[in-house]
């Protein structure tokens, strides 16, 4: 497999990924040990929210788009980490049952300028469902290492 380095991600579409299935049990499994909030374990609690039924929470949401991008491209990339996530939006619930992809774009890639040996690429993530609703946006940078020093 070919190792992604940076001058491998230019601005623009990157590619698409999923779907990935959701089901109620592992939404209501991530909300019980991580989110317990009403409107992501109780039926009615959720149905009297403003989220009119049962959605899963943000959290498990950004926990599968995470899955999805790392399945999809960062398992094949000179990756270094990330300093943390630029920003940050839920869009729409999460529901039970909901069939997910992921849109991928290069927001931007620049090199870095402290660290020559790398390239600091920004990712625009965006999750929808079936439907085509945007259920989450993401922009999240990633370090990753440039030509000539992926392998090392």
């Amino acid at each position: 497999m070919t190792t992604l380095i940076f001058e491998d991600f230019k601005p623009g579409h990157f590619g698409s990924f999923g779907p990935r299935h959701v089901t109620r049990e592992e939404m209501l499994a991530f909300a019980a040990e991580y989110d317990p909030q009403p409107m992501h374990l109780d039926e009615a609690a959720a149905n009297a929210s403003m989220l009119q039924g049962l959605s899963g929470s943000g959290w498990h949401l950004c926990a599968i788009l995470m899955r999805m991008m790392f399945d999809g491209f960062i398992c094949r990339t000179a990756s270094l980490g990330s300093p943390g996530v630029n920003e940050l939006r839920w869009l729409a619930p999460l529901r039970p049952g909901d069939d997910l992809t992921l849109e991928i774009e290069v927001a931007e890639a620049r090199l870095s300028r402290s660290r020559p040996d790398t390239g600091i690429v920004t990712f625009k993530g965006v999750v929808r469902n079936a439907a085509g609703v945007a259920l989450c946006e993401m922009l999240s940078p990633i370090i990753v290492r440039r030509a000539g020093v992926a392998a090392e």
